[in-house]
């Protein structure tokens, strides 16, 4: 069976789903969005997913659609109609449907798109074997803050990885790892302190990153936030990944380099796990 797909107010087969041509988000990527888990048939950690939807639209100078308070009802509602017990909720808000011009339109009415992709988020074969991943430059705009539906960059980096051979890429600029194509990147010290960059306008403000810093620091593991570069990444004890779709998840290699013994390590093994546990209060 196909999935219900929510469009505009509508509850549709994919198959019936259609936005207009003249959409915003189809022609300057003018939109944000947001991706939250689902575990046993509950939205993981949505509420500051939902949070940071509205600063991203703030930030844009872009009306919501509605009440956040009625996203989040279509939200449960699209969970209902697609009975999903595990998998991933997408949704996406633009400027709306107007004739084509690069300044904002005038009355134009924000789109509100959502579907869902039934997939396993907690049991993961990456998580046993680690990621691998390459360095590539940064190119991306510096607003990178705010959570827009601009991601060929990230899709381009993401092929030239798969081309080499790696899982993944982590970002570089002026010497210095921002983030990956998709997640907030982290580095393990031999002392077991974290290392993961500040918050700015240089990455996304990871809704996960945000969680595995407040449960590492409610054990007593040390946190720094700053940048830090490929050369410190390589000589790192351990190394992961964070991001709402896969979680805590390891590097073990960048650009060929082992990081550590080059297996997972047993302080991101421990972070996962914690994570996974703490789920159900997210």
């Amino acid at each position: 069976m196909s999935r219900i797909v929510y469009v505009n107010g509508d509850y549709v087969p994919e198959e019936e789903a259609k936005i207009s041509v003249f959409d915003r988000g189809f022609l300057f990527a003018d939109g944000v969005y947001e991706v939250s888990s689902v575990i046993d048939g509950r939205l993981i950690d949505n509420g500051a997913h939902l949070e940071r939807l509205k600063r991203s639209l703030d930030e844009l100078g872009m009306d919501a659609p509605c009440p956040l308070e009625e996203v989040e009802a279509v939200q449960m509602e699209m969970l209902k109609r697609n009975d999903l017990t595990e998998g991933l909720l997408y949704l996406q808000v633009t400027r709306g449907a107007a004739d084509r011009d690069f300044n904002y339109p005038k009355g134009a009415k924000p789109s509100l798109v959502m579907f869902t992709q039934a997939k396993k988020v907690t049991e993961n074969p990456a998580a046993d074997k680690g990621l691998s991943v390459i360095t590539l430059p940064d190119l991306r705009w510096h607003r990178r803050d705010i959570k827009t539906v601009q991601l060929l960059y990230p899709s381009m980096c993401k092929e030239e990885a798969k081309a080499k051979g790696a899982d993944d890429a982590w970002l570089v600029e002026d010497g210095q790892v921002t983030e990956g194509t998709s997640n907030n990147a982290w580095i393990v010290l031999e002392d077991g302190t974290l290392v993961t960059r500040q918050l700015s306008n240089d990455i996304l403000h990871g809704i996960t990153r945000r969680a595995v810093m407040r449960f590492a620091r409610e054990r007593q593991i040390k946190v720094e936030e700053r940048p830090f570069t490929v050369e410190e990444a390589q000589d790192a004890k351990e190394a992961f990944v964070t991001s709402a779709s896969a979680f805590v998840m390891p590097v073990v290699s960048i650009d060929g380099a082992p990081i550590g013994d080059g297996k997972v390590g047993e302080t991101v093994k421990g972070l996962r796990k914690i994570y996974l546990d703490e789920a159900g209060r997210l």
